[in-house]
């Protein structure tokens, strides 16, 4: 049965980022995907970590660097990037206009299967 999402659930992190997940473990109780519209200020960066989830990041506007074994990648409005488990990320918005982007994790994201690193 179809099910409308009249608003988001905010979850709070660090360094200005804003991160409002319409789908997912905090917002509809769903463990299979998450589905997050985010908002990081220039300069924003995040420790590295080793999900433990698939993520397609779809970068609506500015960019985001995500730094992997293989080198940086810039993500920039209008591309994405799929990043996949068990891959160390860094993501970071080093453009001066910071960036707009959705995140999709599979499964969920949670704050303990995301495995960042302590900086």
């Amino acid at each position: 049965m179809a099910e409308l999402i009249e608003r988001p659930a905010r979850i709070p992190v660090p360094g200005g980022k804003l991160i409002d997940e319409y789908v997912g473990r905090v917002n509809t109780g769903e463990s299979a995907v998450s589905v997050a519209h985010m908002v990081a200020p220039a300069g924003w960066a995040e420790p590295a970590q080793v999900p433990e989830f698939d993520e397609v990041t779809l970068v609506l506007r500015g960019l985001v660097r995500v730094e992997h074994p293989g080198g940086v990648l810039d993500v920039r409005g209008g591309q994405a990037v799929v990043t996949r488990a068990g891959e160390r990320v860094r993501y970071s918005t080093p453009a001066d206009e910071g960036a707009e982007y959705v995140a999709i994790c599979l499964p969920a994201f949670s704050p303990e299967a995301a495995r960042r690193e302590t900086p």
